[in-house]
């Protein structure tokens, strides 16, 4: 676990010098940010996508993985709580004030854990010993979580739990199933995670919100389907 615990702390320190440097960021700065990782998104998505769509053994699944994953987080409205839930938490000087947390957590939350590396790191490091992805993993966290807080604020840090849960929750599954994981789940699911990357990117260049929250489920149709067809 010393991969994911340092990935973790990255993100803490990451937020707190971004929250320092806030202080001294202009508002026409902040959107430079907000632009920023909104391309970065782009990149990081389509590359994963890319990558990996030509590996996939079922090119039709990302398609109903995200159209019932659509379906099901719309139903629970998990962007709309989300957003409630941190904007109550989250008081800002001047009420009028649109607080941007929740799509700054939303986005962080995608950046910090849908990728290659954060999903083969855990992995790697329960049935290798190898924590070389998860240490490269913290590096690019660091950054991406001080930039993150210098646009968002102090606020990105609860980010950091969220990877802590679902890194650790990777490991301590690739220790109970050994090598069962198919690496054609893997590949499904970081084809659905780039896209989810990409919607993020989107809403934040204000080209259009795709309430990227109630997609999350979607993450969870390709293993779903990999259990029936063991099954089966």
């Amino acid at each position: 676990m010393i991969g994911t615990i340092t990935n973790t702390c990255t993100i803490v320190v990451g937020s707190l010098i971004g929250a320092m440097l806030k202080r001294g960021i202009r508002p026409e700065w902040q959107r430079v940010l907000f632009d920023a990782m909104g391309l970065a998104s782009l990149a990081l998505g389509f590359n994963a996508v890319c990558r990996n769509m030509p590996n996939s053994k079922y090119p039709v699944l990302f398609i109903i993985s995200l159209s019932l994953g659509r379906l099901i987080g719309t139903i629970l409205r998990l962007d709309e709580r989300f957003k409630n839930l941190v904007n109550r938490s989250s008081q800002n000087q001047d009420e009028r004030q649109e607080v941007p947390l929740a799509q700054g957590l939303s986005t962080g939350i995608l950046l910090y854990c849908i990728g290659t590396l954060s999903i083969v790191g855990p992995i790697n490091s329960a049935l290798l010993g190898d924590h070389t992805f998860l240490f490269t993993n913290a590096t690019l966290d660091l950054v991406t979580s001080a930039v993150l807080a210098a646009t968002y604020g102090l606020g990105m840090i609860l980010a950091a739990p969220v990877l802590f849960c679902w890194q650790g929750s990777i490991y301590l599954l690739a220790n109970l199933c050994g090598n069962v994981i198919p690496d054609a789940l893997l590949c499904e699911i970081q084809i659905v995670g780039g896209t989810l990357i990409v919607s993020s990117g989107l809403s934040l260049l204000r080209i259009c919100d795709l309430k990227t929250l109630n997609l999350l489920p979607s993450l969870f149709v390709p293993a779903v389907f990999f259990l029936l067809l063991s099954l089966i």
